[in-house]
């Protein structure tokens, strides 16, 4: 998949949980960092819902660092 706009962060973030959401194989690659747009990686007999659950990954740890991050201001 070719991913328009995106930098390191999110595709790395998105490989990492793709290994963890049961990918047989998860990588991106940049073939030039200001001609071409980051390509996703995913083989899995289900690329989609790894994908998808990769995503909702990283929603979820964002959603557990608000909470506590807001705490941890409350002290």
């Amino acid at each position: 998949i070719e991913v328009k706009g995106e930098s390191h962060t999110l595709l790395n973030l998105l490989r990492e949980n793709a290994w963890k959401a049961g990918a047989q194989q998860a990588s991106y690659m940049v073939k030039h960092p200001y001609m071409s747009q980051p390509i996703l990686i995913i083989k899995s007999k289900k690329a989609k819902k790894v994908l998808t659950d990769s995503a909702q990954m990283i929603v979820d740890d964002a959603i557990t660092f608000e909470k506590s991050f807001k705490r941890a201001l409350k002290k």
